[in-house]
């Protein structure tokens, strides 16, 4: 069975300023995620899955699906802030949706494969798509609880222009994932990578392998994540901003030797616009991409 691509396209852009999700930056105006359904493609995916907003439903399908549907079949679903677990109701003060756990359990219905979940504003390399696609073929038939994440230096994963968040990974000897802890303030200073919190600063080794939010999956974890999410819901219904994130609940999987995790390496470069203001740089490196024959110049 080939896999599915899950794309997580309902993010707010708020550091960005804008929909970046469909920010034209290819050299004919495509969109990160076009090249991230082009590799896919290429690398074997069945299909698409986008999970976007109720409120950009148009702009998408007429800039995004349109064009992505010529060489890879898409289907979408709506991130709703109101999609709870029965027995939960919305509070009235909730202004976003839960995270991006959330956002993988919104495509519940409509997956039925194994899958890879991505980040619409983050390119992740074609090598990257061969290599999660070549692990699922890997999997004996009935695996159901063997999961896998593509995992970057976190060198290759930092912006210029301000923080990053970051699931900082441990691994064991089998390249299986221990622990992955979710830093929101990850900068380079003064010459050392440190995150930050409460005020407090630690530094972190370059080659230490950050998830950039590209998880492999099968169907199981949409069982777990209707678990987790309900225990979550029960401590953190009150709180507006609390957030369901993906690497809580693999954390969680780990952590009850109900699953594991495989962190797979590859060669794979990382960009991304998590600031206005890294626009150009990305704009310039699908440019070289053009010219070196990666990536046709219209597509």
């Amino acid at each position: 069975m080939k896999p599915t691509l899950v794309v997580l396209a309902a993010g707010m852009g708020s550091r960005y300023g804008g929909l970046k999700q469909i920010d034209k930056l290819g050299p004919s105006g495509q969109a990160i995620l076009q090249y991230s359904c082009f590799d896919a493609a290429r690398a074997g995916f069945e299909k698409v899955v986008f999970v976007i907003r109720r409120d950009i439903e148009k702009d998408f399908k007429d800039v995004i699906i349109s064009k992505v549907s010529k060489s890879i079949p898409c289907e979408y679903c709506f991130q709703d802030k109101d999609d709870l677990p029965e027995g939960f109701s919305l509070p009235a003060d909730r202004e976003k949706p839960w995270g991006t756990a959330h956002a993988v359990y919104a495509a519940r219905h409509i997956v039925k494969e194994p899958f890879a979940v991505i980040n619409a504003d983050d390119f992740y390399g074609k090598e990257a798509y061969q290599t999660i696609a070549d692990y699922f073929k890997t999997l004996p038939e009935g695996c159901t609880d063997q999961y896998c994440m593509v995992g970057y230096p976190v060198a290759n994963t930092l912006s210029e222009y301000g923080t990053v968040s970051r699931g900082v990974c441990n691994r064991d000897a089998e390249g299986n994932l221990t622990t992955v802890v979710e830093r929101t303030k990850i900068i380079r200073e003064n010459g050392t990578i440190v995150f930050i919190e409460d005020d407090q600063k630690t530094a972190i080794a370059e080659d230490t392998p950050v998830s950039m939010n590209f998880w492999g999956f099968t169907p199981s974890f949409f069982g777990y994540l209707q678990q987790y999410f309900t225990e979550f819901l029960k401590d953190n219904i009150d709180k507006p901003k609390a957030e369901f994130l993906i690497p809580w609940v693999v954390d969680r999987l780990i952590k009850t030797n109900t699953a594991k995790t495989k962190v797979l390496t590859c060669n794979a470069k990382w960009f991304g616009v998590t600031y206005k203001e890294d626009r150009p740089a990305v704009v310039q490196k699908f440019q070289d991409l053009t010219t070196a024959g990666e990536y046709p110049a219209d597509f």
